[in-house]
């Protein structure tokens, strides 16, 4: 640890800065008798659920092993789609999915999304595999993963990453800024 030697004038500064300062006698409140600390709120347990909208299965075409996903949400340019894709936005976190059943996976990707939202990260990767174990050669995480994202109130847009991230495999994905980060000068999108 470096000490800084400060100037006098450097030093009146800080004491006009400050002002007058007395040293601490007792570090504990005492409360007064009969009298009971003031309540905190207790923090209310999020539902993940709830950042669900509301979509049948029946709305989103099934896919394949080797089908890729993508998806923009209304009102956004298609340009958004195409940067993701090209690998415009830098990938701030990931989460590797394949291999759980369908509540674990669903479990985790909304406390992932929910996580990543909060820490203000805007592009992420989700790896959820091909499907190859699936019954029928029919990928359901794949399907749900198509889903859930399309319905998650906190994703713009996703695509499938290119071959050397994972491929059809894995999704990037690309979420709307959380109201604290947006008021820091980025651009919308």
């Amino acid at each position: 640890m470096v000490k800084k030697i400060l100037s006098s004038k450097e030093s009146e500064l800080f004491r006009l800065t400050i002002g007058k300062v007395e040293p601490v006698k007792k570090d504990k409140i005492l409360l007064k008798k009969g009298e009971k600390p003031k309540p905190f709120p207790k923090p209310q347990a999020i539902n993940r659920q709830d950042y669900l909208l509301s979509m049948t299965e029946t709305d989103v075409e099934k896919l394949n092993l080797e089908d890729t996903m993508s998806f923009i949400a209304a009102g956004l340019q298609k340009n958004v789609l195409k940067k993701l894709r090209q690998g415009y936005f830098e990938l701030d976190a990931e989460i590797d999915l394949h291999g759980l059943n369908s509540n674990e996976a669903k479990r985790q990707l909304l406390n992932f999304l929910h996580g990543c939202v909060e820490d203000g990260f805007r592009c992420v990767l989700v790896v959820h595999g091909k499907g190859y174990r699936s019954p029928d050669n029919h990928p359901v995480l794949k399907n749900n993963l198509n889903l859930w994202l399309r319905q998650h109130k906190d994703v713009q847009a996703f695509c499938s990453a290119p071959p050397k991230q994972g491929g059809t495999g894995a999704v990037f994905v690309l979420l709307y800024l959380s109201d604290k980060y947006d008021n820091q000068g980025d651009a919308e999108y």
